[in-house]
């Protein structure tokens, strides 16, 4: 099943090893053999670049696992779900505009179409370009965050993580909801069954100097015993690599807690 990598930093960094080895996981070491995708954003500036194809055979991903520099990466490689096409359309990460912000979002997992939410009957505010229940599931976010940026509640911009975590909450009880997203500041990872942290970060990865890096994957890409599971249903929030929030979820009707931002 497909895998996500993400990094968020205070400075630039260049996590060459661990890019290139995220890479081999994108039908080398491990069947996800239908795209890859990776953004990187600095300052203003989102880049995204996909292929419909094995990043592990892919001299484009070679390059760039080589070369990129950035302080919030995030990066996909893709296991199709039938009947999704391998098209570019489809492959992750997705973008879209909302509330004056550039969204990237990147999904593990599978949420059946019946259990997607209804969409609404006003004009939707994010239209999926592919197929894939991912792209979907991304607009629906996108909608809860946009409703929690309305005024008159725009003046209390923390509400739109406590959206976040409630439709989050809410996806995964429908289906598998592991994902990674950005809005080009913040790196948001929620865990509902499959994802991990590197501990000690700062000591352990990259290319470049930083005081505070946070790097998460799908699966470990060093030793096991440098990272650490998140809980099920853990969301965490980072802004320049270091936690500036926490929620854990409880999908599949077991109630929901959150913790205050740290």
């Amino acid at each position: 099943m497909c895998e996500l990598f993400g990094l968020s930093s205070d400075l630039a960094l260049q996590p060459r090893e661990l890019l290139c080895r995220f890479g081999t996981h994108g039908g080398g070491v491990a069947d996800n053999p239908d795209g890859w995708g990776l953004a990187w954003i600095e300052g203003t500036s989102v880049h995204i670049e996909k292929e419909p194809q094995a990043a592990a055979r892919s001299a484009r991903f070679h390059e760039l696992c080589v070369h990129t520099r950035a302080p919030l990466i995030l990066g996909h490689v893709r296991k199709a779900n039938p009947p999704t096409a391998r098209v570019a359309a489809n492959t992750h990460p997705f973008r879209h505009v909302c509330c004056g912000r550039e969204w990237v979002f990147a999904h593990n997992g599978i949420i059946p179409d019946d259990a997607m939410p209804a969409a609404a009957d006003t004009a939707p505010l994010c239209v999926p370009a592919g197929d894939t229940d991912s792209e979907h599931a991304f607009c629906v976010v996108l909608e809860r965050i946009a409703t929690a940026l309305s005024p008159p509640q725009a003046a209390h911009e923390g509400l739109w993580l406590d959206a976040l975590a409630g439709v989050a909450e809410m996806l995964a009880s429908r289906g598998r909801f592991n994902f990674l997203m950005s809005d080009g500041v913040h790196l948001i990872a929620y865990g509902h069954d499959r994802l991990c942290r590197l501990v000690n970060a700062a000591a352990a990865c990259c290319e470049g100097t930083a005081s505070a890096i946070a790097v998460i994957a799908s699966e470990p890409l060093t030793d096991a015993r440098a990272w650490s599971a998140f809980e099920p249903g853990e969301l965490r929030v980072y802004r320049a690599g270091k936690q500036v929030a926490r929620f854990v979820t409880r999908p599949r009707g077991f109630g929901s807690k959150a913790t205050a931002p740290v």
